[in-house]
């Protein structure tokens, strides 16, 4: 048995590993794990990370092998890796392309060299409808129509399918990345950007052309998939998250591409334009007017021979999407991220519908690299006051969360790290509209909520982006795909329980480079020894993967 106790990892049976965060290895390995494990807990000290069959899927499509893997433990572990983990790690890399689709004359297969795992899924009388020929006992014709809802079904059987199946091209389109932005300045692609555009396109082949490209917010994931749209050069639907995200979108293409502005399309509540380059919201495509009634504007996904479907924020796509993106297979999908965290447990059915993680960039490197800005993450707790105590002892969980997260003491906390960071852009968000509307009251500074007018969000982003206003509220809106690049310090008074990818989100609005120091600044405002305490702690997990670490701020 190797013992190496100077090494930073426990490998356990049940595949979680325990890793020191102060062993002068743990940023070498902290990168390595996060492309086959995620973190579940994120203490001081002992980080545990757990390894899953979807983690091992996205990782062997990323062209890592089991050997890989296991060289990695066996490198960086204390002590020897338990054999279960070794077999269970092997089982679950080989199980991904254990069962392909491939076209051959028009017509999809579903194929497998192993003559027992055919008979297997071909004997589930729920599979039945999706063959239409038996060819061999390894091969077996499907319906095309069929091709996603096959690979769903197969993925919870814990056969994740290798989709070599093809796209059918696009109406073509000539577009291609300008040379210079339209303010002159020379239009660099970084080369992470390159790089990932290339995987995705992989030459045009069906080993491309769908899944999910990872970059952290404010590193450039637009370009990217501008990079993507230069190499089909087809008729492409961009489906993002609000209108303010829809006509940022269209400034950046207008802004870095050979593109006409009236071959740009918006539909949206306010417009509807099917162009060459249309740009629309999930909301919109979700949008009926009541339970029973159909999604009318899904028909989008068939008003053209799309050659490429983007989906902005990938992380946040809606149920109804999902079963859209299902029969539309046949279409290059290009899935844009920060997090593959999704709150509802449907990484699946991103890996399926959109695609595997192609690209993944640990946000640590581009920020010693210069691409975001270097952040500072500090978690300020307050008291309870004494005459909320008794209201919060006697009231049920979701009621104390509410009560905690809407503790008045925090303007005071606030007030004070707005006059310790006086010369700088500040943003203060929240999930409670009435603690957003009294802070509001308080400091005398304005607010955009999901009601405000489309034109007055703009507006005041513009005066915020100009330095008229300097500090701004914004509620949920400011989750997702709001440019404001000098926003340097985030003050977050209340959220969604535990949502990681919020947590990363909000961060993620102050990390666009800085000129100078190139420095932000994250607070997360909690009501101390509280169930918001408690949930704080789950929130910060995807940042403590990425290698942020928060201080704690106790105020009396």
């Amino acid at each position: 048995m190797n013992i190496n106790t100077n090494n930073p990892i426990i490998v356990q049976s049940d595949k979680t590993l325990l890793v020191e965060v102060n062993n002068e290895l743990y940023t070498e390995v902290r990168d390595k794990l996060s492309r086959f494990a995620e973190v579940i807990k994120s203490p001081e000290y002992i980080h545990t990370y757990k390894i899953s069959p979807i983690s091992l899927w996205n990782a062997a499509t990323s062209g890592m092998s089991y050997q890989d893997i296991i060289e990695i433990l066996e490198k960086y572990s204390k002590y020897e890796v338990p054999q279960n983990v070794i077999k269970d790690i092997e089982d679950n890399i080989n199980k991904y392309g254990k069962i392909k689709i491939i076209r051959e004359e028009n017509s999809l297969f579903l194929i497998s060299k192993d003559i027992y795992i055919m008979k297997e899924i071909t004997n589930y009388k729920n599979l039945e409808k999706y063959f239409v020929e038996k060819i061999s006992d390894t091969k077996y014709k499907i319906d095309e129509n069929m091709r996603g809802e096959i690979k769903l079904s197969l993925i919870k059987l814990g056969y994740p399918v290798e989709d070599l199946g093809g796209y059918i091209e696009g109406n073509r389109h000539e577009m291609s990345l300008k040379k210079f932005t339209s303010l002159g300045e020379t239009l660099l692609i970084r080369d992470y950007q390159k790089e990932a555009s290339e995987i995705f396109y992989a030459d045009g082949s069906a080993k491309g052309g769908s899944g999910v490209v990872v970059l952290p917010c404010g590193a450039g994931k637009t370009v990217t998939a501008m990079a993507v749209m230069d190499k089909i050069k087809e008729e492409t639907l961009i489906l993002t998250t609000n209108i303010t995200a829809v006509r940022q979108w269209k400034q950046e293409l207008i802004d870095k591409m050979n593109i006409l502005e009236e071959n740009i399309g918006e539909y949206s509540g306010e417009i509807k334009e099917i162009k060459p380059i249309t740009i629309s919201t999930y909301q919109i495509l979700t949008h009926r007017k009541s339970k029973v009634d159909e999604f009318v504007h899904m028909n989008i996904f068939h008003e053209k021979d799309w050659g490429l479907i983007i989906y902005d924020e990938v992380h946040t796509l809606p149920a109804p999407i999902f079963r859209a993106a299902a029969e539309i297979q046949a279409t290059r999908r290009l899935g844009l991220t920060a997090t593959l965290v999704r709150e509802d447990g449907k990484e699946e059915d991103v890996f399926t519908l959109i695609g595997p993680k192609k690209y993944d960039m640990p946000w640590k490197v581009l920020e010693k690299q210069g691409w975001i800005a270097e952040a500072q993450c500090t978690e300020v707790r307050v008291k309870i006051p004494e005459d909320l105590k008794m209201e919060y002892a006697v009231s049920d969980s979701k009621s104390k969360f509410r009560i905690a997260s809407e503790n008045y003491r925090k303007i005071d906390v606030l007030k004070n790290l707005i006059n310790e960071h006086k010369d700088d852009k500040i943003l203060i968000i929240g999930q409670y509209i009435d603690q957003l509307n009294l802070i509001s009251k308080e400091l005398k500074v304005p607010i955009i909520t999901g009601k405000t007018k489309n034109s007055e969000r703009e507006q005041l982003f513009d005066k915020f982006r100009s330095g008229d206003i300097t500090i701004l509220i914004v509620s949920k809106v400011a989750n997702f795909a709001i440019d404001l690049p000098d926003a340097s310090v985030a003050i977050q008074v209340s959220g969604t329980f535990g949502s990681r990818q919020e947590e990363a989100q909000r961060l993620g609005r102050i990390l666009r480079p800085k000129k100078g120091d190139n420095r932000a600044y994250f607070y997360s405002i909690v009501t101390a020894d509280s169930r918001e305490q408690e949930f704080a702690l789950k929130r910060q997990l995807f940042l403590a993967e990425q290698g942020y670490k928060y201080y704690i701020e106790l105020i009396e």
